[in-house]
């Protein structure tokens, strides 16, 4: 089995944290995404992924999402072609599609770049990760 090095980028959230973020490439685009552990599924932000691709399509979902601080947030779903994480190339995954506005409202006043949305634990535990934060890497298999 075939083990993938994708570097992290550990963002300081002045006091409150870090974040490890990598980078991934939908639509032929670069994009950051945030590595979160506790996200069950990987999530897109909306209104980026529509701007990314207008041609997206976001089915309404019956679900509430928990999490980001709420347990009532809407929630979408989209099916989504040709992720690439490093090497890794994911030929089909269903995200769930969520307004993920105020973690990049945080992030710009923080100075930090904006993000898609997050990689969840659907990806991590499929690809068998191992997060190295000494090295700054995701590993995937």
């Amino acid at each position: 089995m075939t083990k993938i090095t994708v570097p992290l980028q550990m963002i300081d959230l002045h006091g409150d944290g870090f974040h490890p973020l990598l980078d991934i490439m939908l639509f032929n685009q670069p994009f950051k995404v945030v590595l979160d552990t506790g996200a069950s599924r990987t999530a897109f932000d909306r209104e980026l992924l529509l701007a990314a691709n207008e041609n997206a399509v976001i089915t309404a979902s019956e679900h509430l999402s928990t999490g980001l601080g709420t347990n009532s947030m809407e929630s979408a779903t989209a099916l989504i072609q040709n992720l690439w994480i490093g090497s890794l190339l994911i030929p089909e995954i269903e995200v769930a599609v969520l307004d993920l506005s105020t973690i990049n409202i945080a992030y710009s006043q923080l100075g930090h770049p904006e993000v898609l949305g997050v990689v969840g634990s659907d990806i991590l535990v499929k690809h068998k990760a191992v997060i190295d934060f000494g090295k700054k890497v995701l590993v995937l298999k």
